[in-house]
């Protein structure tokens, strides 16, 4: 799996591709500025990139810039945002492009390695992984709020393991119900809240920012 980095700061760049290739992955390319992340990220399309949010040349935010310009460029690239900060304007709205493929934890979150491993593939396979802390965050008074009073007890359970960035398999496992079940219950809570199929809308982006909200 060929993964591109951004880190301005050296020695956790370093880190990063040490843990990253001691786990299998390939990283491509390693950059520390938001230009220079753009430019890999349009010309290597990597499998996943792992991006900081605050990159030079401003060191505010330009990585999630970055990330969204690639993303207009190859739709869908996933992106794993690693930062000790929530830029809440283009957070949302790389969050709601509706591609998928999308990550953002906070860095003195991550304790487990595995998860954190697991994060990037997950990320990488076109899921999904939130920090509720983080999106919680993204929130503002006038997000839209939809309906959640019509969820059973049992899909309000699945939606909270949803918001977690739980696959289908795992929501089962932590809940100790079958996988199918679990299917049937996320289609029930995307039904009740209104989140038609769409090619242009993740669904399960949707519903998690309307669980947070309320």
């Amino acid at each position: 799996m060929r993964v591109v980095v951004a880190e301005d700061l050296m020695l956790l760049r370093d880190g990063l591709i040490r843990l990253l290739e001691a786990h299998g992955f390939e990283v491509v390319a390693a950059v520390g500025t938001g230009p220079d992340l753009l430019t890999e990220l349009v010309t290597r399309r990597p499998d996943v990139a792992v991006v900081d949010v605050r990159l030079p040349p401003s060191y505010t935010d330009e990585g999630l810039r970055a990330a969204l310009a690639a993303r207009a460029e190859v739709p869908g690239l996933p992106v794993l945002v690693l930062s000790a900060y929530v830029e809440r304007l283009y957070a949302r709205e790389l969050l709601a492009d509706g591609h998928g493929g999308i990550g953002y934890l906070l860095k003195d979150r991550v304790s487990d390695l595995d998860e954190f491993v697991a994060a990037i593939r997950r990320v990488a396979a076109g899921g999904t992984a939130l920090d509720p802390t983080v999106v919680a965050k993204l929130l503002d008074s006038r997000a839209r709020v939809l309906p959640l009073d019509r969820l059973t007890p049992r899909e309000r359970e699945v939606l909270g393991q949803m918001a977690q960035g739980r696959s289908n398999a795992a929501i089962g496992a932590a809940l100790f119900i079958t996988e199918k079940a679990v299917a049937k219950h996320t289609n029930s809570i995307f039904a009740k809240l209104g989140l038609q199929s769409s090619e242009d809308d993740n669904r399960r982006v949707l519903a998690v920012l309307a669980y947070l909200d309320a």
